[in-house]
This record gives structure tokens, C-alpha cells and sequence, in this order.
């Protein structure tokens, strides 16, 4: 069976998003490729094997379009609440909290927040089937 291992994001300005993703959600560098064109960057959390691969090509003078394609990725914290503030905080401008439930219990309680270059996280309590 086939064990996911990376998502791949293009971003425009490589040292911004790697702060970012270091502040925002604790992911470090774990390796990095500089070739001529382009570099690729892996970060990865401690707890978690998955990595980001933030790829960045050298040149590009406008920021990525979206398109109609993209969803989101998503991460899971202890405190949702915490976290949300902790990003306002720092800046990063976090929407408002949301819970949906089903069956009167509580299913989820997440926030977005979006990188520098518009990429949404669903940043989710740790819950249910978050985990």
C-alpha cells in the first residue's frame, strides 16, 4: 500500500515562506536542493514523517495563480483557541474559529490561515478523527 510522504507547493519568495511555516506551525528545514533553476525545499514537523515541499523557481516574477484547483492542507493542534490567537499575534491574520457537529457532538473545531503566497491551512483540534 502507498504511504503518503509529501505535498508540493510553489512559492514565490523562499526565505518568506520558510519563516512562515517555522513560525506558524513549528516545520524546519529538513533538506534542501539548489539546482540552477529552481530549489526544493522539505519541511517536515517533529512528531510527523509527512513533509511540505516547497518548491521555488528562480526567475518567476509574478506571484502563483491558484486557479479553481485548490483545496487546502491541514494540521491538527491540542488547542485550537490557543493557536488562533497565537497567530494573531504574530500577524498572520487567522479567520475566525468554526465548529461543525454532528449528531449534537462536537466533530470539528478549526480555523484558516493563509501563507504568504495565499496557500489556505486548516489548522484543526486535535479530535475525533483529527488527530
Amino acid at each position: 500500500m502507498a504511504k503518503p510522504i509529501h505535498a508540493m507547493i510553489r512559492v514565490f519568495d523562499l526565505d518568506r515562506s520558510i519563516d512562515f511555516y517555522d513560525k506558524a506551525f513549528g516545520l524546519k528545514v529538513a533538506d534542501r536542493f539548489d539546482f540552477d533553476d529552481f530549489a526544493l525545499v522539505y519541511l517536515r514537523a517533529e512528531e510527523s514523517d509527512f513533509e511540505l515541499e516547497l518548491t521555488w523557481n528562480r526567475g518567476q516574477a509574478e506571484p502563483y495563480s491558484h486557479g479553481s484547483g485548490y483545496g487546502h492542507i491541514a494540521v491538527c493542534v491540542d488547542d485550537c483557541r490557543a493557536e488562533q490567537a497565537r497567530h494573531a499575534k504574530l500577524g498572520f491574520e487567522p479567520a475566525d474559529i468554526k465548529e461543525f457537529s454532528r449528531d449534537g457532538a462536537l466533530m470539528a473545531r478549526f480555523f484558516f490561515v493563509q501563507d504568504p503566497d495565499g496557500y489556505k491551512i486548516e489548522v484543526l483540534e486535535r479530535h475525533g478523527r483529527y488527530r
